[in-house]
């Protein structure tokens, strides 16, 4: 569906968009959102990811609709296909074992299709290579992609796509955008070159790590989309801010990365509300002035800075498990890969299930946010 703009950001439909977040294993879970969001008819027409989420992103946006559920299931069924393992002891505790376990074998032997250990070691090569900056190397995932994701089909900008890396030299955030650029495999390899696991990726003479380092969502790159059209953006993050206590120190551990990797999502979201409720005054307010100001230096400033767009933003959250480990991240069993895209598909179903969805008309002004499969106490 394609939006039609006007200057001050107006349209006459939504865009839909895809936000997704960085987190390593957890991506499976944005998977399921995906298929589910497609089931019931809401397929984006921008996908911006960072890390995990550029890779979900580049398989959604690099293949035509009725290939993308199976090139995702590809992808992640390639990834786990050397953890088939499943927990042999029922009980939280035992599958916090199990994926403690599983996580460690992926650290210590790599993943198919993703990334092998450095052999020599890094410790033992010249200090002035780029393979001595990471402990990986990450030329299989650079063949999946290759041979999952169709380039071509993504460079015709049929489907928008972003994704955000670090520039190593500047310490600046960039986007690689179809809408800007011609997209590679490279471009999404940068947005997840997690230091110092994974290498830097060389672009143009310029050398990139993962967006993630800077904000683990795309979220803000969308919503400063100039002119901005009406948006229904579905925000798929990995990580929830909200948590219990820490009991032990390994807890300790996977509730700082909880809260570092959770991009504070709805303090963005409570930000950008203020700003656009100014952005819209504004807009009423220069529609106010006289005609000889109209043409004012001023207001014309003022002019470009409006907005009348009406957003909604899905909030859709990957919640804590009580068998999740501070490795939750890294742990590509084929049991918890399965769980995390099962929990996608259940997240999207319950949000549309939800009575305020469901009683829901297309907004024509403001920001309205809706998180509808959080957990109760929420």
């Amino acid at each position: 569906m394609k939006s039609k703009r006007k200057s001050d950001c107006t349209n006459t439909d939504e865009q839909t968009v895809l936000v997704l977040q960085g987190g390593g294993a957890l991506g499976a879970y944005q998977a399921g959102v995906y298929e589910q969001l497609a089931a019931n008819g809401h397929t984006p027409d921008w996908v911006s990811g960072i890390s995990i989420g550029a890779i979900n992103a580049a398989l959604i946006a690099g293949n035509p609709p009725e290939k993308r559920v199976e090139r995702l299931r590809a992808f992640w069924e390639t990834v786990s296909s050397h953890l088939l393992a499943e927990p042999l002891i029922p009980g939280e505790q035992a599958r916090s074992l199990f994926n403690e376990a599983s996580a460690s074998l992926a650290a210590t032997f790599g993943l198919p299709g993703f990334f092998q250990p450095r052999f020599p070691l890094t410790a033992t090569l010249p200090s002035d290579t780029p393979e001595a900056l990471s402990y990986y190397e990450t030329e299989r995932l650079h063949q999946t992609l290759e041979e999952l994701v169709d380039f071509d089909l993504i460079n015709t900008k049929k489907m928008r796509l972003s994704v955000g890396a670090v520039n190593i030299r500047t310490g600046n955030f960039t986007y690689f955008d179809n809408n800007q650029q011609t997209i590679g495999a490279k471009h999404i390899m940068a947005s997840g070159a997690l230091p110092p696991a994974f290498p830097p990726i060389e672009i143009d003479g310029e050398y990139y790590w993962d967006g993630g380092i800077v904000s683990n969502t795309p979220l803000q790159y969308v919503l400063d989309e100039v002119p901005r059209p009406d948006m229904l953006i579905f925000q798929a993050d990995l990580f929830s801010a909200r948590g219990p206590m820490p009991q032990t120190i390994l807890d300790v551990s996977e509730r700082d990365k909880d809260i570092r990797y959770s991009s504070r999502t709805r303090l963005n979201t409570d930000v950008f509300r203020q700003s656009q409720a100014l952005r819209r005054a504004a807009h009423r307010l220069v529609d106010k002035l006289p005609k000889e100001l109209k043409n004012d230096a001023d207001a014309r400033a003022m002019h470009a800075l409006c907005c009348n767009a009406a957003v909604t933003i899905v909030q859709l959250i990957h919640r804590r498990k009580n068998h999740f480990t501070q490795s939750k991240d890294f742990e590509f069993s084929r049991a918890s890969i399965e769980d995390h895209w099962q929990s996608g598909l259940a997240d999207v179903q319950q949000t549309f299930d939800h009575k305020d969805w469901k009683t829901r008309k297309k907004p024509t002004a403001d920001v309205t946010v809706f998180d509808l499969a959080g957990d109760a106490e929420e």
